[in-house]
């Protein structure tokens, strides 16, 4: 039973992780530190829009619309961190 609470748990950690790479590159893409017409910084920008886009998709259509702050990674983020260390030990029974 443990090693499927490690799974889940460094499934978790790795969303999380990536998460934050896509925020903080849309910062620097939105301050111009980061060029997107730079092949690489394009592929590793759009290489995270694909992995988490079907995330954020369905969250963007439960939220109300914020048109110009996108809630949506805010949600996936409390989302994971619940799941990560609240529900997970919780149903484990590590707690």
């Amino acid at each position: 039973m443990l090693a499927l609470y490690d799974i889940l748990q460094l499934l978790l950690d790795v969303a999380f992780f990536i998460m934050i790479a896509h925020i903080i590159m849309s910062w620097l893409l939105n301050f111009n530190v980061l060029n997107y017409r730079q092949p690489m910084v394009r592929g590793i920008w759009d290489g995270l829009n694909r992995l988490l886009e079907p995330v954020y998709g369905p969250v963007r259509r439960i939220l109300p619309d914020t048109r110009p702050l996108d809630l949506a990674p805010l949600a996936v983020f409390l989302i994971i961190i619940v799941l990560r260390d609240i529900l997970l030990p919780t149903l484990f029974g590590l707690r």
